[in-house]
C-alpha cells in the first residue's frame, strides 16, 4: 500500500498533491463503509464494511499513523490489514447490498433521454488526462502548483475525472450524493476483484525484492540448454504469459522473468537486440492477460458490470486469440531478435 509511503516524496506544494488525491480516495471508501453499515437488508454487512475499512483506512490514516506510530508499526499493521482483506475476499464475506434502483421502465426512459451523451464523460477523461499532463505540468499560483510534480499523471487524471463528474451531473440532472451512491453499487458488484490490481502490483515488488529472477536463472539451466535459442525464446515468452497469468499484470511479470531469462541468457548470451525483444516479452505477457482472472479490472469486473450469468465469459472467448498470438509472438521475436 503505497498511500503510507509517499507523503515524504512531496518535494514541491501542490493543489492536487498525491497525499490529497489518497485523501479522497478514502473519503469516498469511507462512504462505503457508512453506506454499508446503513444498510440493514445486507447479507454481509459487517464483514463487508470491515473489508473495505481495512482496504481505506490506509488511504485516511497511512501518514497520520506513521507520524505517531512510527514507520514499523504502521507498514506491520499495512501487513496485517492486507491479510484479513484477502482472508474476508476468500471467505466469500464480501457480498453487494441492497440498493434504489429505478425500475426498467424508468432506466428505459432514461437512456432514450441522455441518448449516445452517456460516452461524453468516458472520452472526457483520457482527454483532459493528455492535455493536463502535457499543457499544465508547470502551472503554479506563487509558487504553489496545481498538479504534483512527482505524480503529474496521476493528479491529471484526478483532474480528468473530476471534469467527467460535473458532464455527467449535467447530462443526467444528478448530484454529488447520486454519484458516491451509484459507485457503491458499482464498486459492490465487482467485489474484492477492484483492489486486486493493487495487490499484485504490492507482490510483483515482492518479487523483485526477494531476486526472482536469478531463482528462475538457475532453474532454467537445470532444463534448458543456455545455447538452444529458439527453447529460450519459448520459455521467455510462454512464461511471460504464465506468470503475467499468476501475477494479473505484465508489468508485474516483466521484470522478473527478463532478469531471469531475457538479459543472462538471449541478450548477453546470444547477443539479441534488447528493444525488439523486451515489446515482444510485454506483447507475450499480455496473451497472459487474456486467460486469467486474477487480470481482474480486464475480465472480471466487465463481467460484473454487464450482469453476466458467468462471469469467466470474457475469459473463454479470449483464449483462443490469446494462444494464436502467444504461438505468432514465439516465432516473430525468433527471427527479429537476432542479428546473425
Amino acid at each position: 500500500m503505497s498511500a503510507v509511503s509517499t507523503g515524504a516524496q512531496q518535494a514541491q506544494p501542490a493543489i492536487l498533491s498525491i497525499d490529497n488525491i489518497y485523501l479522497l480516495i478514502g473519503f469516498v471508501v469511507l462512504f462505503l463503509v457508512v453506506k454499508t453499515l446503513q444498510d440493514k437488508k445486507h447479507p454481509k454487512r459487517l464483514t463487508t464494511a470491515l473489508f473495505w475499512m481495512l482496504f481505506g483506512n490506509v488511504f485516511l490514516f497511512g501518514d497520520l499513523s506513521i507520524a505517531l506510530l512510527g514507520e514499523t508499526i504502521t507498514y506491520q499493521w499495512v501487513g496485517i490489514s492486507v491479510l484479513l482483506i484477502a482472508a474476508l475476499a476468500g471467505l466469500g464475506l464480501v457480498s453487494m447490498g441492497t440498493y434504489n434502483m429505478p425500475n426498467d421502465e424508468e432506466l428505459e426512459k432514461h437512456a432514450q433521454s441522455i441518448g449516445n451523451k452517456l460516452f461524453v464523460p468516458a472520452v472526457l477523461i483520457p482527454i483532459i488526462t493528455v492535455v493536463c499532463t502535457l499543457f499544465l505540468g508547470g502551472l503554479n499560483f506563487g509558487g504553489i502548483f496545481l498538479l504534483d510534480q512527482n505524480h503529474l499523471t496521476l493528479a491529471s487524471l484526478t483532474l480528468a475525472c473530476g471534469g467527467a463528474l460535473l458532464v455527467a451531473w449535467k447530462f443526467t440532472s444528478g448530484s454529488p450524493f447520486m454519484a458516491l451512491s451509484e459507485s457503491r453499487r458499482l464498486v459492490d458488484s465487482i467485489g474484492w476483484a477492484a483492489i486486486l490490481p493493487q495487490m499484485l502490483a504490492m507482490l510483483g515488488g515482492v518479487f523483485i525484492v526477494a531476486n526472482t529472477g536469478t531463482a528462475i536463472q538457475d532453474i532454467v539451466t537445470l532444463f534448458i540448454s543456455p545455447d538452444n535459442r529458439f527453447m529460450l525464446v519459448v520459455l521467455y515468452c510462454v512464461g511471460m504469459a504464465l506468470f503475467t497469468m499468476i501475477m494479473g499484470n505484465a508489468f508485474a511479470a516483466f521484470p522478473v522473468m527478463t532478469a531471469g531469462i531475457a538479459v543472462p541468457f538471449l541478450i548477453q548470451g546470444h547477443g539479441a537486440s534488447p528493444a525488439p525483444l523486451v515489446a515482444i516479452g510485454m506483447y507475450s505477457g499480455y496473451c497472459g492477460t487474456l486467460m486469467t482472472p486474477m487480470a481482474a479490472n480486464f475480465n472480471i469486473v466487465p463481467a460484473a458490470l454487464l450482469d453476466l450469468k458467468d462471469k469467466y465469459q470474457v475469459i473463454k472467448v479470449q483464449i483462443p486469440t490469446a494462444i494464436a498470438l502467444l504461438i505468432i509472438n514465439i516465432f516473430l521475436m525468433y527471427g527479429v531478435i537476432f542479428n546473425d
